[in-house]
């Protein structure tokens, strides 16, 4: 049941990350290059051998996503943060109960990542042309399936296609930590009923990294 509780806690910080940065990006126009690596990169391991290892086997790359969780369930901290993400979140996990029902997304989605990690051999993951590619497979593959997610931000900023192209890729890899999350048993339900427990445990790994750099 702990390592349970502890897959649901990363797997749901790489949701509330990808939303962070989403967020980071429609304000200000940009957000932490390594969280946006982190973030982009879990898309290429399809079939990974434990929750860690999708954001690169360290929970210290999940940082922002866990300080987010945490400040998704306590507004008075967080002012301003709540409603943003919370919609983002939820059009996030909508986006992936319809992947999960459609065969062909799915198997498109998968033939399209495959084809992706071939073209990391000539260009770096956080890239212009490779954000281009994630960012199309979005547009083309995730977006079609539900309602559209509506990004709240700068509108200067939000016409800038570079950035278009970087919140697109970002939605996406919420979607598939919105998958890892159902794989690792994590529910709606527990985010109405047991999110204390869920906040303790991101509170207890991030007490964990800050011990590790004592």
């Amino acid at each position: 049941m702990v390592k349970k509780n502890h897959d649901i806690a990363l797997s749901f910080a790489g949701v509330c990350q990808a939303t962070r940065l989403v967020q980071q990006l429609a304000h200000h126009g940009k957000c932490s290059t390594w969280a946006l690596k982190i973030s982009l990169n879990s898309l290429l391991d399809l079939n990974p051998v434990s929750t860690l290892s999708v954001f690169g086997n360290k929970a210290s790359n999940l940082q922002c996503g866990l300080e987010t969780l945490i400040g998704l369930f306590n507004s008075r901290i967080y002012q301003g943060l709540t409603n943003e993400i919370t919609h983002y979140i939820m059009g996030i996990m909508m986006l992936e109960r319809q992947l999960q029902a459609s065969k062909i997304a799915l198997q498109n989605l998968s033939g399209c990542i495959i084809n992706l990690s071939k073209q990391l051999d000539d260009h770096t993951i956080d890239s212009t042309k490779i954000i281009s590619v994630i960012a199309e497979m979005y547009t083309n593959i995730i977006r079609p399936l539900g309602p559209c997610i509506k990004v709240c931000g700068s509108k200067a900023v939000l016409e800038n296609i570079y950035i278009q192209n970087q919140v697109r890729a970002i939605l996406l890899a919420g979607v598939r930590s919105a998958v890892l999350w159902k794989q690792v048993g994590g529910s709606r339900f527990q985010l109405f009923f047991f999110r204390h427990r869920l906040v303790k445990v991101a509170k207890d790994i991030l007490e964990s990294l800050n011990k590790d750099n004592i």
